[in-house]
């Protein structure tokens, strides 16, 4: 049977179902249709009021505001390492604030990377980001090793997307660490962490992941499935700004264990200001913080997770997986035969936040997209990501997208713009 055509009466009318609809209206956009909260988030009132309220605390408190404030600065990292423990399938204490993806994974390699006879290699895989890599290869030149021979990358048959079944083959008693990212940063192919971690630790191999992709857009369960580690950035689907504070976990099992790189905040907070030069360390995830908290770049979180609080991030979830649905479907019906191929896993179970479309002209086509409006993200060579956001996209800003995007390619206007990338891409 022939779908019925997408109209924008039938998408008004998915706005009018659509119960986080409210949402909308506590985040800035005006003027334009943003499709790249997948790398930046946008700005609620609630994360704005955070961060004003930790000014105010400061204005007024000054040194005392570490603990007198209305969010007391010393207990800040562990409050929204318990706010963020939901979203991840997390206990409170496996979860803390701090540092960015890749401190937080120097950190945590180098508690748990620790190569002993056999065991000398990290398993990761080809598409990963280049920040992972370079951590990674860091790693391993620090313990002396060459990375050419102890860094396993797993490879991709089609060049977007991965394998389980030939990541697992690639686990033996050679393997310490296995690093991988929940979801694929330009493919957007959601992995399947449970089976990967139920196999690799039949293998003996300590398992992390790279949330970045995934936290915020999609539920996870890594207690449950015994993940021994995991990292993440909080600006893309957790709004929480340019830089905002990152996050890890570390799974029950290893709490307690000493930190690989020690500093002042790893401390117990009762013994941290005993001054002693051996360290106490607290037996939480806060052990594996480093320094002291960033507390301006931490504030918004607070007032950004409250929302995910309210709505849970199973709704989250399914608005998400409807928006990608209905973008994919409106490529069909309107760009077909443009030169668009969709490259993200059509499958709900194995797709992420976001869609990728592959064109030979993506560079020139996100320019022309910009100048009509529609903010959407460029990766090297030909790939064009579009993120419709639970929060603060609405079913009719994607057929406007669709439209605008239609408008371009029937026209050309993309061609007054070279096909190359700009500084930032």
């Amino acid at each position: 049977m022939t779908k019925p055509a997408i109209t924008r009466d039938s998408v008004k009318q998915l706005d009018q179902e659509d119960s986080m609809q409210k949402y909308k209206k506590e985040f800035y956009q005006e003027n334009f249709h943003y499709m790249d909260g997948n790398s930046l988030g946008l700005l609620s009132q609630r994360a704005e009021k955070a961060l004003t309220t930790s000014l105010e605390d400061w204005k007024e408190h000054a040194i005392e505001g570490w603990t007198e404030a209305e969010e007391p600065w010393f207990y800040m990292s562990e409050k929204i390492g318990r706010m963020t423990a939901p979203l991840i399938g997390a206990e409170a204490e496996e979860v803390i604030s701090t540092g960015s993806i890749t401190s937080n994974l120097h950190q945590l390699l180098a508690t748990f990377y620790k190569p002993i006879g056999k065991r000398t290699k990290i398993l990761a895989d080809e598409l990963n980001f280049p920040s992972d890599i370079y951590a990674m290869k860091s790693q391993l030149e620090w313990h002396g090793l060459n990375p050419d021979d102890h860094l396993i990358r797993v490879k991709s048959e089609d060049g977007s997307s991965l394998s389980e079944d030939n990541i697992i083959k690639e686990m033996d008693e050679d393997v310490a660490v296995l690093l991988l990212p929940s979801v694929l940063y330009r493919s957007g192919q959601v992995l399947d962490m449970k089976k990967i971690t139920e196999a690799a630790h039949e293998h003996g191999i300590i398992v992390g992941f790279d949330l970045a992709h995934s936290i915020g857009a999609l539920p996870h369960e890594l207690n449950e499935w015994g993940v021994d580690f995991a990292v993440w950035c909080t600006y893309k689907y957790l709004n929480s700004g340019p830089g905002g504070v990152g996050g890890l976990y570390v799974n029950e099992k290893h709490l307690g264990k000493a930190p690989g790189l020690a500093g002042w905040f790893s401390s117990n907070k009762d013994k941290q200001f005993d001054m002693s030069h051996d360290l106490m360390h607290a037996d939480t995830a806060g052990a594996f913080q480093i320094g002291t908290p960033h507390i301006l770049s931490s504030a918004p979180l607070i007032g950004s997770l409250e929302l995910f609080q309210e709505v849970g991030i199973e709704e989250v979830r399914n608005k998400s997986l409807k928006l990608t649905r209905l973008l994919m479907d409106l490529l069909h019906q309107e760009l077909s035969g443009l030169g668009f191929q969709i490259a993200n896993p059509l499958q709900d179970e194995r797709r992420g936040g976001h869609v990728c479309l592959i064109h030979e002209e993506a560079a020139s086509i996100c320019k022309a997209l910009k100048k009509e409006n529609v903010i959407p993200d460029f990766r090297s060579p030909n790939v064009i990501r579009l993120a419709p956001i639970a929060f603060y996209t609405s079913f009719e800003d994607v057929y406007d997208v669709i439209l605008t995007l239609k408008d371009i390619m029937e026209n050309e206007k993309h061609k007054q713009y070279k096909n190359e990338r700009g500084i930032i891409a």
